[in-house]
């Protein structure tokens, strides 16, 4: 029967009806400023921290609109910004240095809605705003990094060549830079070492001297070297920077060098804003050194540490003697991933080495069959405290074993190692390892929420654009196309809550430019039935009968609407793949705005004209 869809149509086009409306309906809720409170390794978020937090905002008179303990992490929601801001400031004070107070927006979605994983869509920080960071990198910690690297370099050196030294050590003044001096008995010895220096290390500058009987050989990187390591530094903090906000899964992120020594980050439609500060600040890697097992660690606890051997705490409690020499470092990682240890039922993270660094510990590790090794894990952190009344920054570096294991056969690509806290701690030193190692510490200077009253603007203009344009392209189909029109118009709108529903399921972030596709998108939209209404005039002129004319008009304008789109769509295409931030989230929505509004303007539309009008003796068409 000519104008009648098979059942399974009508079902299909309602239930995508449906489907759009439910996962559309999260982003009518809005959400509220709030503090997200988590523990740093060590402490606890407990119903006592819930209520000492509830305590110290009632002494300050700060009344939260709601208090909730979910995950081990405390979420306590405002009315606005301002008393957000204030009752961070108390919270911080309250709780202290055990404790990240992270700035949040907690969107107000319904339990029977997040159940049914319908979330509302992200907006960038033009809109929603987010979270934006100014990192402070310390560049002078690269030198002294690349220093420590000399010292190793040298001893290997030394002892391929077997020249003896003394002592090998970093001078420093006021803990800047000053360059490694290398100590010797004899000065021939000194001679012969400066020639291997000399040969290998063409651009460190050397110098000599000699006090109390002992000969010094002081080995200075050039200030060519120094402004190279700086900058490279950067560079590579940027990059590492940009792998971590990829792993956070953040889309259209803004990483930027800002000055000599700052890097600018901006996180549009972050949750959780407390990971994203640790993971972005975190320096933690890995060193892997052998156990001294002939020493006594209680003599060294008490002062007597054998030469070579250096003393680390251990995480279960205790402390163990290690070489100074590291077997392995976190820089030959490539990837690594959190798991479960097969044999002990404890968080592991399986490690990737680089082909170098798989040469590397294939040999130190078949040399050392049947010895003790530790994996130690480093950490450094920025800590503020307050002194005669002004806050200053200190630096905190974490060293501490938690892996001790007997080397029972030669490692080398692949290996796994234990002693992790939680599954959580093992999933985030992961992340960091498979994202690379910061060149150098970074210190976040400034936190702040973006857009809660630019994005309110923002939003409150991009809403009208597409109201505006929306009710002009209403009245207008209506005018042109009268019952035709009205149609068509129902199809829009079925358009707009599918677009905002699939950017929703896919947490896509929205941004202006995004909001801009939209707006394109409503007059595009429209294009499908006004090439299929315009062919049923054509036919309705021609001659034929209302049935027939319908059939005609959608059948024939098919091919000319499928080829104005895919065209439209390449060009949606390479807009992603050439375009960055703002580009990629205008061709987005435009790319989804184009498939909907097929999908609307000739099935839904059909699917409702052959309601009215199908199997029907129709002797006019409102048209």
């Amino acid at each position: 029967m000519i104008n009648k869809y098979p059942l399974w149509k009508y079902i299909l086009v309602i239930g995508v009806l449906i489907v759009g409306l439910f996962y559309a309906l999260p982003n009518l809720y809005g959400d509220d400023p709030a503090l997200q409170i988590s523990a740093n390794r060590g402490a606890e978020v407990t119903l006592a921290t819930q209520e000492a937090v509830r305590e110290a905002l009632k002494t300050n008179n700060i009344e939260p609109k709601d208090i909730a303990l979910e995950n081990a992490q405390l979420l306590v929601r405002f009315d606005d910004t301002e008393v957000q801001l204030k009752a961070q400031d108390v919270v911080k004070k309250a709780l202290g240095n055990d404790y990240v107070i992270a700035l949040n927006l907690a969107h107000r979605t319904p339990s029977w809605l997040l159940a049914m994983d319908a979330l509302p869509m992200y907006l960038g920080l033009d809109l929603r705003g987010g979270v934006h960071f100014l990192m402070e990198v310390d560049v002078d910690a690269a030198l002294k990094q690349a220093e420590e690297r000399y010292i190793s370099d040298f001893r290997t050196l030394l002892r391929e060549n077997r020249v003896r030294y003394t002592k090998i050590d970093r001078i420093s003044a006021n803990d800047n830079s000053q360059g490694v001096v290398l100590e010797f008995k004899a000065e021939d010895v000194r001679v012969e070492a400066e020639k291997y220096i000399n040969r290998e290390y063409p651009d460190l500058q050397l110098s000599t001297y000699e006090e109390e009987g002992k000969f010094y050989l002081r080995t200075v990187i050039s200030e060519t070297e120094k402004t190279e390591i700086r900058r490279l530094a950067l560079k590579q903090n940027i990059t590492t920077l940009r792998n971590r906000v990829n792993e956070l899964g953040v889309a259209e992120p803004v990483i930027q060098q800002q000055g000599t020594d700052r890097i600018v980050v901006q996180l549009p439609g972050v949750q959780d804003t407390t990971r994203a500060k640790d993971i972005l600040g975190a320096t933690a890697t890995l060193e892997f050194r052998l156990v001294d097992e002939q020493a006594d660690v209680q003599d060294a606890l008490q002062g007597r540490v054998p030469p070579g051997d250096r003393l680390y705490p251990q995480r279960e409690g205790g402390h163990v003697l290690l070489k100074n020499r590291v077997m392995l470092t976190g820089d030959y990682i490539i990837d690594a991933s959190s798991g479960i240890d097969q044999q002990s039922g404890g968080p592991a993270v399986f490690i990737t080495l680089d082909g170098q660094g798989a040469n590397i510990f294939s040999k130190v590790t078949g040399e050392n069959i049947k010895k003790l090794m530790a994996v130690v894990f480093i950490e450094t952190k920025i800590d503020r405290i307050e002194v005669d009344g002004e806050e200053q920054k200190v630096r905190r570096k974490t060293e501490e074993v938690i892996n001790v294991a007997r080397i029972q056969d030669q490692l080398s690509k692949r290996f796994q190692i234990t002693g992790l806290d939680s599954t959580a701690e093992a999933h985030n030193l992961a992340l960091l390892l498979r994202a690379g190692a910061l060149a150098a510490p970074i210190d976040i200077v400034e936190e702040r929420t973006i857009g809660p009253s630019l994005g309110k603007e923002n939003i409150n203009q991009g809403f009208m654009s597409v109201v505006v344009g929306f009710v002009l392209v209403l009245a207008f189909m209506v005018m042109w196309y009268k019952g035709f029109g009205l149609v068509a118009n129902l199809a829009l709108a079925f358009n707009l809550v599918i677009i905002v529903a699939v950017l929703s399921i896919m947490q896509a972030t929205l941004t202006l430019p995004g909001i801009a596709g939209i707006v394109l998108t409503v007059g595009m939209a429209v294009d499908a039935n006004v090439l299929i209404f315009e062919r049923i005039r054509e036919e309705i002129k021609n001659g034929n009968s209302p049935q027939a004319s319908i059939h005609s008009g959608y059948s024939k304008a098919l091919s000319t609407i499928a080829d104005a789109n895919i065209t439209t769509l390449i060009a949606a295409i390479i807009l992603f793949g050439f375009g960055t931030g703002p580009i990629k989230g205008f061709a987005i929505t435009l790319s989804i705005g184009i498939a909907t509004s097929m999908f609307t303007a000739i099935m839904g539309t059909r699917a409702v004209i052959n309601l009215i009008y199908g199997g029907k003796r129709v002797e006019k068409l409102s048209i």
